[in-house]
């Protein structure tokens, strides 16, 4: 339950704390940086009252080559995997009292991972901004590194929607979210009033830019209580020199303004917490009763403040709720529906190539097209679920894969002497067995069948999550769906 200035939005389930916990936190055996002590029976473990001591920086290797520094503090039964803002720095985190105060208070019942995204702090630089998708892959990826099979999520601020993408489509994998100060869409929309208008983003942008490593970005904005304090501007400075250079930073903070989860929230299985203080300066307090009242019970604790973090001795209690958020047993997740982009490609005009080839030849141009597409599938990390004859169905974790997926496809058929044509879309599926079913995979099909001759058509869903991806489209207009409630809006991949 809530204590002192906590306050819980009425009508929002709780978790189900109270119950012993679960083996939600098992882990194969990986390396670990831990500072602990240990009782007479050997197990290790961590009193609020230790002190828990920076843990040494490690480096985990992503699928594509890149470096993220990661660190690992405090035991348990638990694994909460720490996802960052916009910028950060896992040393220097150290240096921010409150900061390395919420470490040592998670370390204490918990396994605490943290790590800098792609292109920030130790971590890799990147030439571009990476994607939201790259970004959740870099979850993935300190996870395997420290052996972690299932974790609890803590999304701070832009962490948040990476968080609530891993835990749509990796809900077997996640016990549990908390978001801190966090958002589905910054950006204002016509169906997203509470968002910031472009003018202000764009004026962020050009005002944080020429202050950038003085330290007045996060004194100013994001942690005005603390900014008084005897050093701290100066621990400021270093964060925000060491954790991107101004270019690097206002380059995130653009990528940021384009992201759109607001999708997924309905999908999201697992226990979710919502925190936010009510004066955030970064993140306005309406994000985050946004984010609980979209996410099927999740749980909302708004407490007072101007901070974008909780940082005032006073929220102290505060984590006495979130541990017992985190370790009260919730159930299994049920891990039947979970978020895939689902693809649907088939050849234009095959009756009548078959009837003008005969059977032979087309039988032997219809193998060359499956060892085509599977050997795209195969490199973009797709799953066939089943051909259609003379298309194929398959899925993928990201939709930016999935789209350059279905380019390549289109590409290596157009070498054949064929045209296929593709049809994405991001949602809600269920697994039986080896197959999808579900509205989402409707839609794919639907929107499959509206598009031309060599053509990847992407339904709106699909060009929201790939924002900053790079990827450009053309937009197709707005179609009602065969069996399908409502109008859907369809965008074309540019070429």
């Amino acid at each position: 339950m809530p204590r002192g200035n906590d306050v819980v939005r009425p009508g929002i389930k709780g978790s189900a704390s109270g119950r012993r916990p679960s083996p939600q936190g098992r882990r194969r055996a990986g390396p670990q940086s831990i500072v602990c002590v240990f009782d007479d029976s050997g197990r290790g473990h961590v009193t609020p009252g230790d002190r828990l001591l920076p843990p040494e920086t490690r480096y985990a290797k992503a699928g594509d080559g890149v470096h993220i520094a990661y660190q690992v503090a405090g035991s348990g039964s638990l694994d909460v995997v720490m996802v960052p803002g916009f910028v950060s720095h896992v040393e220097l985190a150290w240096d921010m009292p409150f900061y390395a105060s919420m470490l040592r208070r998670l370390g204490s019942f918990a396994r605490v991972i943290s790590f800098d995204k792609r292109g920030t702090g130790l971590s890799d630089r990147t030439p571009e901004v990476p994607t939201l998708e790259e970004r959740m892959d870099d979850v993935r990826t300190v996870m395997e590194a420290t052996g972690a099979d299932r974790v609890a999520l803590w999304g701070i601020s832009e962490g948040g929607p990476m968080a609530l993408l891993f835990a749509a489509t990796y809900p077997e994998r996640t016990a549990s979210l908390v978001l801190q100060g966090s958002f589905a869409c910054i950006a204002r929309l016509p169906d997203h009033p509470i968002g910031l208008p472009l003018e202000d983003l764009t004026a962020i942008n050009a005002a944080w830019e020429p202050i950038w490593g003085t330290g007045e970005v996060l004194a100013n904005y994001y942690f005005p209580s603390a900014a008084d304090e005897p050093g701290m501007r100066e621990r400021f400075a270093r964060w925000e020199r060491n954790g991107a250079s101004p270019d690097a930073m206002v380059a995130v903070l653009k990528m940021n303004q384009s992201i759109d989860v607001r999708s997924i929230l309905p999908t999201i299985s697992v226990p979710a917490l919502v925190v936010h203080c009510a004066g955030d300066l970064a993140v306005p307090v309406e994000h985050g009763r946004h984010l609980a009242a979209h996410i099927p019970g999740a749980r909302y604790i708004e407490v007072p403040g101007d901070d974008h973090l909780t940082i005032s001795d006073d929220h102290r209690r505060l984590y006495d709720d979130i541990e017992e958020f985190l370790t009260g047993a919730p159930p299994e997740p049920e891990v039947d529906r979970v978020l895939k982009t689902v693809l649907f490609t088939d050849i234009v005009g095959s009756t009548e190539r078959a009837v003008s080839m005969g059977d032979r030849r087309w039988h032997e141009l219809l193998d060359a097209h499956d060892v085509a597409v599977r050997t795209e599938l195969e490199r973009f990390r797709g799953i066939e679920i089943k051909t259609t004859g003379d298309g194929f169905f398959a899925c993928f974790d990201g939709p930016a894969r999935a789209i350059r997926c279905a380019c390549a496809i289109a590409e290596r058929a157009h070498t054949l002497g064929i045209e296929i044509r593709a049809g994405l879309h991001t949602g809600e599926c269920e697994t039986r067995g080896d197959d999808l079913a579900g509205v989402a995979v409707h839609i794919a099909a639907r929107v499959a069948t509206l598009a031309a001759a060599g053509e990847v058509l992407c339904s709106r869903t699909v060009t929201d999550l790939v924002a900053g991806s790079g990827i450009r489209f053309t937009d197709r207009g707005v179609h009602a769906l065969k069996g399908i409630p409502g109008e859907w809006q369809t965008y074309a991949v540019a070429t």
